[in-house]
């Protein structure tokens, strides 16, 4: 795909400039996903956590990205000023922006940053974990974007390849790294919730449980449990008719003995 080259701010008027928003801004810098275990696995965390996520925001309000790019600063080409996150959060933000799903999150239309935001390691995990601040060259490290300019308050790496996940949660303008809690997983209370590591025939995949540790299904799982409990449900009705049809034929055979006997059950 080729990109549109950066929108130049136009002035309207002699003292005010219209900065370009997400309808202007590429929403794609044409790279392919890295590996196929990325896409699925938006998919699992966006699956599980949206029920909470809607009890948290009744009306609604609330953005979810994937691969979405997070536009921080204007430069030429416009896509340099952006990062994606793999896996983004923005709490009390409508997904909808007059009247159409955002293409990106332009921090400069905004007022809220987002919660939260995941990246999966692809390659060594050394540009997640990049503190390169701005410098003459233009090159800025991911880690300094998330924690400096957009300011994002937990940051999750998770390595696949080595089974693990980092959180770092920003206090007083650094990150640090967090430590597990007992279950082996971090938790995130803004939005009720913890993130870990759950193994799925040999391979990790990071989940959401919630504050008591039980693990947040996906609509798949949700449904396959739905199923579950209704062939159980079945199952049990089946039996206590089965057991009230063969308690109903006990009855009629120790009649039938008492009529031959010459004793009306009816009067018994």
């Amino acid at each position: 795909m080729i990109l549109p080259d950066a929108p130049t701010p136009q002035i309207s008027s002699p003292n005010k400039i219209s900065l370009p928003d997400h309808t202007q801004l590429p929403d794609t810098d044409g790279t392919f996903v890295k590996n196929f275990q990325e896409h699925p696995q938006s998919i699992i965390l966006t699956s599980s956590i949206e029920p909470t996520l809607q009890k948290l925001h009744p009306d609604g309000c609330y953005c979810i990205g994937q691969d979405s790019g997070i536009y921080w600063r204007l430069t030429e080409p416009a896509e340099k000023g952006a990062e994606a996150p793999d896996w983004f959060y923005v709490p009390n933000v409508s997904p909808l922006l007059n009247g159409e799903y955002r293409r990106s999150y332009v921090l400069w239309k905004e007022v809220v940053a987002p919660l939260i935001a995941i990246e999966f390691v692809s390659g060594n995990g050394s540009e997640e974990r990049d503190a390169t601040p701005p410098s003459e060259t233009d090159k800025v490290g991911k880690f300094w974007v998330y924690e400096q300019a957009i300011r994002i308050p937990f940051y999750a790496i998770f390595e696949a390849k080595k089974a693990s996940v980092e959180v770092y949660h920003l206090v007083d303008g650094r990150y640090e790294q967090l430590s597990p809690n007992d279950r082996g997983h971090y938790p995130i209370a803004a939005m009720g919730v913890e993130l870990g590591l759950k193994e799925d025939v040999g391979i990790p995949w990071l989940r959401w449980w919630d504050q008591t540790g039980n693990l947040l299904l996906t609509g798949e799982e949700r449904s396959v449990r739905s199923d579950a409990i209704a062939d159980q449900e079945r199952l049990a009705k089946h039996q206590a008719e089965q057991r009230q049809h063969q308690a109903e034929q006990k009855a009629e055979r120790l009649a039938a003995k008492l009529r031959a006997l010459g004793i009306d059950p009816d009067e018994t």
